[in-house]
């Protein structure tokens, strides 16, 4: 049972930074890609590019794979996520789920 605790609080410990350091992976990855027609803050700022902030991580993951495989198409998109790999695809997922939206009425 001792051995059991201890293993969960490691696991507890490692958990935290793990989804830390993806989120990091993934902004900085947003950075040199995505931010440009994606907003740095995964806002849009090209008509026509969708808001990513806030997106479910599986939608993201989902739609880059789609992107990547040729199942779904754009220009644009098909030559970005062609060559991102899983854990790439991941960290952006990662990422563009974690930033919070709130919206307020003025």
């Amino acid at each position: 049972m001792r051995h059991f605790l201890l293993n969960m609080m490691l696991v507890s410990a490692l958990t935290v930074p793990i989804h830390a350091w993806a989120n990091e992976a993934g902004k900085s990855k947003a950075a040199a890609v995505c931010s440009v027609c994606h907003g740095s803050n995964g806002l849009s700022q090209m008509p026509g590019a969708p808001n990513l902030a806030g997106q479910p991580e599986m939608y993201v993951r989902e739609q880059l794979r789609a992107y990547r495989s040729g199942k779904r198409q754009n220009e644009m998109m098909t030559i970005i996520a062609k060559p991102l790999t899983d854990d790439e695809i991941a960290d952006l997922s990662a990422w563009y789920a974690s930033i919070e939206i709130k919206a307020t009425v003025k």
